[in-house]
C-alpha cells in the first residue's frame, strides 16, 4: 500500500473518531467540553507532526508529496467517516451534512494535518545531527587532494 494512503487513512480515522466522540459528549451535555475538543484536535496535530518528523528523520524519499496527498485523503476520509459516525451513533445526521463536510470540514482537516506535518518534515531531519563528536572517539585522517586551478599553467 502506498505510504500516503496509509497515513491519510489512519489520520482520517483518528480525526473522525475524535469528532464523533466529542459530538457524543456534547449531545449528552452541551456545556463544558471545550477542553476535550481541544485535546481531540491536539491528538490529530500531534500524530501528524510526530509521524512526519519520523519520516524526515528516516529520510523517506518524496516525503513532501506523501504528506500533501495524505492530508487530502485525511480530509475527505474524515469528512465521510464523521458524517457516517454521527448519523449512526449521535443524532440523525444524514446525507445533507455531507456537502459541507466535504468542503469546509475536509479543508480544515487537510490543513490540520498538513501544517504540523510540514513542521515535522522540517524538524525531523535535524534530530540526529551531532555538532561535535565525543572527545574519546578518534577522527579519521582524511587526505585532501589539491584543487585544480582554473587558470592554465605557464610552462
Amino acid at each position: 500500500m502506498r505510504t500516503w494512503l496509509t497515513r491519510g487513512a489512519v489520520l482520517a480515522v483518528v480525526h473522525a473518531a475524535a469528532a464523533v466522540t466529542v459530538a457524543t459528549l456534547r449531545a449528552a451535555d452541551p456545556t463544558g467540553w471545550t477542553t476535550v475538543q481541544a485535546l481531540a484536535l491536539g491528538s490529530l496535530v500531534a500524530a501528524a507532526a510526530v509521524w512526519a518528523a519520523v519520516d524526515g528523520w528516516r529520510g523517506l524519499p518524496d516525503r513532501g508529496r506523501t504528506w500533501v496527498l495524505a492530508a487530502l485523503v485525511a480530509g475527505w476520509g474524515s469528512a465521510v467517516l464523521t458524517v457516517v459516525g454521527r448519523g449512526a451513533l449521535v443524532d440523525q445526521t444524514g446525507v445533507s451534512a455531507l456537502g459541507s463536510a466535504l468542503t469546509g470540514g475536509a479543508a480544515f482537516t487537510a490543513l490540520v494535518v498538513l501544517v504540523p506535518a510540514g513542521v515535522g518534515l522540517v524538524v525531523g531531519p535535524r534530530l540526529d545531527r551531532r555538532t561535535d563528536p565525543p572527545a574519546d572517539e578518534e577522527q579519521p585522517h582524511r587526505v585532501i587532494p589539491p584543487r585544480p586551478s582554473p587558470r592554465p599553467r605557464a610552462d
